[in-house]
């Protein structure tokens, strides 16, 4: 059973929805136990890192993600469910993350000159990977594989060898980060058409 976690903040029933058309057993989980039984799990999200954060250790999610992650099950974080994965990140303050993988979540900051485009960072944008050398997670997908993406931050991870995919918006912005059963994307991809469902589908067979 692939579990989507609800903390208040996700975009869960185009989660569920994409899933379903799969045929994925998927179900939606608010409690630690829950989340332990589960095969799979997707921590989706769309909101203030902040207070996201708040919302998982209130419910003793953060825990249970920990432990879910530590047991070697699939993990997937979509846009703040990954942004959520680092040490610490700056929206609204200074806030402490799961550091699952270590790194920060800081603001675009394209908006400024010279650059002056517009954050959130809204629209399709082309991923930059090796398809010949890319993790499982992006198996089959052309280069040049457009995505969408909502952000107003993005991650910096310390280790650039966790950096599965990039795309460019003033900035290279970490678009995928893929570290052994741990995956996550800044994009959506269960808005992102055919090139989202082919993501969701490697996942499911992760």
């Amino acid at each position: 059973m692939i579990s989507i976690i609800d903390y208040g903040m996700g975009n869960l029933e185009s989660v569920r929805k994409a899933l379903a058309l799969l045929g994925a057993p998927v179900q939606i989980v608010s409690d630690p136990e829950s989340l332990r039984r589960s095969d799979k799990i997707i921590l989706p999200g769309v909101g203030a890192f902040r207070d996201a954060i708040a919302a998982l250790r209130k419910t003793g999610m953060d825990a249970a993600i920990t432990e879910f992650i530590a047991s070697g099950k699939a993990f997937l974080g979509i846009c703040l469910g990954m942004q959520l994965l680092v040490d610490t990140g700056f929206e609204d303050g200074e806030h402490r993350g799961l550091s699952i993988i270590p790194g920060q979540c800081i603001r675009l900051t394209v908006d400024q000159p010279p650059l002056r485009l517009k954050v959130p960072h809204m629209g399709w944008n082309s991923l930059n990977f090796d398809p010949s050398h890319c993790a499982p997670l992006l198996a089959g997908l052309p280069a040049d594989t457009y995505m969408y993406f909502v952000h107003s931050y993005h991650v910096v991870p310390a280790d650039p060898k966790t950096v599965a995919a990039t795309a460019d918006y003033g900035v290279k912005v970490t678009a995928a980060i893929t570290r052994d059963n741990v995956m996550a994307t800044q994009f959506h991809p269960e808005k992102s058409q055919a090139a989202g469902r082919k993501v969701l589908e490697n996942f499911l067979r992760v």
